[in-house]
């Protein structure tokens, strides 16, 4: 247990049995009455967002949640393999669980997977990763990028939308939370 004086991003509560993530709070304190702290958060099975507001020193209960780096083996079937970096042990996890992530993900790419009793929660990538461009139509001469976008497709056969000038075979940087293109690599 602990009160509201402990909240922070990121940080994983639960109420009513379900574990919340803390996206971002505010702690106000208003020229009349009591201070108080608001709160956004995501239901970390859902994903659905919440606004909560609590009393300044509320008491809430905080989940231990075991955040470890692994690798990404393969997939297996609807189901993801990784292995811990720290003792070798192999979990398998629920495409469901890994969700979007999954668009973003590389053999023996390394990442964070988030444990509540032994349980997965989520995959947490880093906020870019670099990948090569497999299709897209062929840029013309003169082509800028203020002249628009076209749709590429990334060896995971995500499908995003680049500057007109890129070709095929081009490793670009692409953010991991929007699938927003970033800029070539060389």
């Amino acid at each position: 247990m602990g009160d509201t004086t402990d909240i922070k991003n990121g940080q994983v509560i639960k109420i009513d049995g379900q574990l919340w993530t803390i996206i971002e709070f505010q702690h106000v304190k208003p020229g009349k009455g009591g201070a108080f702290v608001r709160t956004k958060m995501r239901n970390v099975l859902t994903g659905r967002v919440q606004d909560k507001t609590y009393n300044a020193g509320a008491k809430i209960e905080t989940a231990n949640v075991d955040r470890r780096d692994y690798q990404y083996l393969y997939q297996d079937g609807e189901d993801f393999v990784f292995m811990n970096l720290d003792d070798y042990d192999q979990v398998t996890v629920a495409a469901a669980t890994v969700g979007d992530a999954a668009d973003y993900m590389l053999e023996n790419q390394e990442l964070t997977i988030a444990m509540y009793d032994g349980n997965p929660l989520y995959v947490e990538l880093p906020p870019s990763v670099v990948l090569e461009i497999t299709y897209t139509e062929p840029g013309l001469q003169g082509d800028r990028s203020s002249a628009g976008t076209k749709p590429a497709t990334l060896e995971t056969g995500k499908e995003i939308q680049v500057p007109l000038f890129v070709d095929q075979n081009t490793k670009v940087k692409v953010d991991t939370r929007t699938g927003d293109y970033l800029g070539r690599v060389s």
